[in-house]
């Protein structure tokens, strides 16, 4: 369904559905009320298998601080909490994005660029208790070789890029970690070769409303690459189904094929991203 973008990295490459190009000619009509999101794993920063090697793009930083000036607000959506992301991404006083909104733990933090502050809700329970009885679960499931946990505070994920059959692995784990989490009152987040343990009532969709909803926007773009994208791009239908016009992309991966056929428009990785963030800057004036 979507489109990949073919055109020259100077001008907006064009989505391949009328509801997108309705979204892009709305943030191209009216700048000044135009909310541009994005996550940052696998959108604005290239996927690698230590997530703590992670890094923003060269240029992500740059094109954002470029555009950020001319549109209403320029917000990052992960799933990591929010101090890990702007450390990652660098985007701590950095002139043009003085109003950057990191929305962390699928939005259960924030952090505003103005303040330097991060606010957040007590973290849950069941994270402590799932945290502990994670390793022998994974001992009984034969897949602590190669498996790799990431601590996040609000939430543990289990990577399995590193394992032998990483796919395989994945699937593997899914119904034991799933019955986990329900045992403590948390839910599963599956994502590219990861499986999320976090509390529920949060997402990337609930997020993306409250945050749209609370600037009044006339209009949003969502950047996403995989299935905890997929709540924000039900937000932005939902946006557009209520009248506010919307662009979905997808920063190009053939691990999910889902988001990709949902896109209005599909680019290449972070590099494309970035393309379509400077384009869209340069566009603007």
């Amino acid at each position: 369904m979507g489109s990949h973008e073919t055109e020259p990295s100077s001008s907006v490459p064009t989505p391949s559905t009328p509801a997108g190009r309705d979204g892009l000619d709305a943030i191209l009509a009216r700048p000044g009320s135009a909310v541009i999101a994005l996550d940052f794993d696998g959108t604005l920063a290239p996927i690698v298998p230590d997530p703590e090697q992670a890094r923003a793009h060269p240029e992500a930083v740059s094109a954002l601080a470029a555009l950020a000036p001319k549109v209403a607000a320029v917000t990052v959506v992960t799933g990591r909490p929010a101090e890990v992301a702007v450390r990652l991404g660098g985007f701590a006083g950095v002139g043009g994005l003085e109003h950057l909104v990191v929305l962390g733990h699928y939005g259960a933090e924030r952090w505003d660029a103005v303040s330097d502050e991060i606010r957040s809700p007590a973290p849950h329970p069941g994270v402590a208790a799932v945290r502990a009885e994670l390793p022998a679960l994974l001992d009984r499931a034969g897949a602590r070789q190669g498996t790799w946990v990431e601590d996040k505070g609000r939430a543990v994920a289990v990577h399995t890029r590193r394992a032998e059959d990483p796919q395989a692995t994945f699937e593997a784990l899914r119904e034991p970690l799933t019955g986990l989490a329900g045992r403590h009152g948390l839910i599963v987040e599956p994502g590219r070769l990861v499986l999320e343990l976090r509390p529920p009532g949060m997402d990337k969709g609930v997020a993306l409303l409250d945050h749209v909803r609370e600037l009044s926007a006339g209009s949003v773009l969502y950047a996403g690459d995989d299935l905890g994208d997929l709540p924000a791009y039900a937000a932005v239908d939902k946006l557009r189904s209520d009248g506010t016009p919307g662009l979905l992309v997808c920063s190009g991966s053939d691990e999910v094929t889902e988001l990709r056929e949902r896109a209005d428009l599909v680019v290449d990785g972070p590099a494309g991203v970035v393309r379509l963030l400077r384009a869209l800057a340069d566009r603007l004036g």
